[in-house]
């Protein structure tokens, strides 16, 4: 039995049947904020769900071959991390501090490791591997002057107009 709060499997597959696509647009290319779109996707698609991801401006990067995500420490006044048997939350100020961005990174990073939490280029193979349409916004590529070769295979290159032909069809779209 259920605690009120949880839905049941039948109410669950009766709302999954009727989703039958998702669109997900990524707009931040931070460590932290990798994570949403990448594990959304490659779980609805594992669900059976046609699933669209549109990266554009700092969401863009996420597409590249070689990943150097650094965790968004700055301006993250939630963010609190298990340290010496409690929850330490790091004040926004702290980073600005030099260093304090790559040590959070890495704290963030080994935790993650010991967890046995997907890195993103196993959860983008995943996507890939699961025929998830992942569109790089063609003027988000031109506006930062970056190359298409850089990116990962089984990428389509397209604008606003290619992920809103796939939003106005689709029965969830996330901004992420």
């Amino acid at each position: 039995m259920g605690d009120g709060n949880q839905m049941t499997e039948e109410a669950v597959e009766k709302t999954i049947g009727n989703a039958k696509s998702m669109t997900i647009i990524a707009t931040k290319g931070t460590l932290d904020w990798a994570y949403p779109p990448f594990i959304l996707a490659t779980t609805a698609a594992a669900m059976d769900i046609d699933v669209t991801m549109f990266f554009t401006f700092y969401g863009l990067p996420l597409l590249n071959k070689k990943l150097d995500l650094q965790l968004g420490t700055l301006g993250n006044p939630a963010m609190k991390m298990p340290m010496m048997g409690m929850h330490m939350g790091m004040p926004s100020i702290v980073g600005v501090i030099p260093g304090v961005t790559s040590g959070a990174t890495a704290m963030m990073k080994n935790m993650m490791k010991k967890k046995g939490v997907a890195s993103i280029e196993e959860l983008r193979e995943a996507a890939v591997l699961s025929d998830v349409r992942i569109i790089a916004c063609q003027m988000t590529l031109d506006l930062f002057e970056m190359d298409p070769d850089d990116m990962i295979e089984g990428i389509e290159l397209g604008g606003a107009a290619t992920y809103i032909e796939s939003a106005v069809k689709s029965d969830i779209n996330l901004y992420i």
